[in-house]
């Protein structure tokens, strides 16, 4: 339907909205009901809207008003959630906990890891990596099958005792009989010191190193 007074009032509207596009960016239901009374009092008597489209403008009100109110029901779930979350993470502070990671740091000459193997293993090896990527020490490990504890004394390949307060990584590799990767995860051993709640998933300081909450598995004191 082409009615002069109807693209006219489209004109205005459409000029008035990018007016005020700089403080508004979201159409709310007071506009959609203007816009919608706009046009039934400027459509032509003659050629007036249908009821189909007439009940069609009024489904997609309806169904906006819908969608804004489920976002907002949404976006207060997620803020609750990451409240509890934060909330419940604060009761690990101060425990010793094993958290899925590879990495931890050098303390009081020792670095404590362990690995989940889902099957015996013929042939465990393992090496170190300081932070730069290098290994700094290479051997085996146990093949048992659930979970296998690794203690690195802090001394590289040569036997030099490394300084404390560096951040290392531990590789596993595990392999069955036929040749096939056993390995499930690595873990950390280490006491929660405190929480950082800046992302919107929380995370653990552990041992000096930050593990998301979720990958903790289990605590030990």
């Amino acid at each position: 339907m082409t009615v002069s007074a109807t693209s006219s009032l489209t004109a205005t509207t459409a000029t008035s909205t990018s007016s005020s596009s700089d403080s508004r960016t979201t159409l709310s239901s007071t506009d959609f009901l203007q816009l919608l009374t706009s046009e039934l009092q400027n459509q032509d008597p003659l050629n007036a809207t249908s009821v189909t489209d007439f009940v069609n403008q009024m489904t997609s009100y309806a169904n906006y008003t819908s969608q804004q109110s489920l976002n907002t029901s949404m976006t207060s779930l997620a803020s609750s959630f990451s409240s509890l979350v934060t909330l419940n993470s604060v009761n690990y502070i101060g425990h010793t906990v094993e958290a899925k990671t590879d990495t931890a740091v050098l303390s009081n000459g020792t670095a404590s890891f362990g690995y989940s193997l889902s099957s015996a293993a013929s042939n465990v090896s393992i090496s170190v990596k300081d932070s730069s990527g290098n290994t700094v020490w290479s051997g085996t490990g146990t093949g048992n099958k659930g979970t296998n504890s690794f203690t690195w004394d802090g001394t590289d390949s040569s036997g030099n005792q490394l300084s404390d307060g560096g951040q290392y990584t531990i590789s596993v590799t595990a392999t069955d009989s036929a040749g096939n990767s056993v390995l499930n995860y690595t873990t950390v051993t280490g006491t929660v010191t405190g929480i950082d709640t800046s992302t919107s998933t929380p995370s653990l300081t552990v041992g000096g190193v930050s593990v998301s909450a979720s990958n903790i598995i289990g605590v030990t004191s």
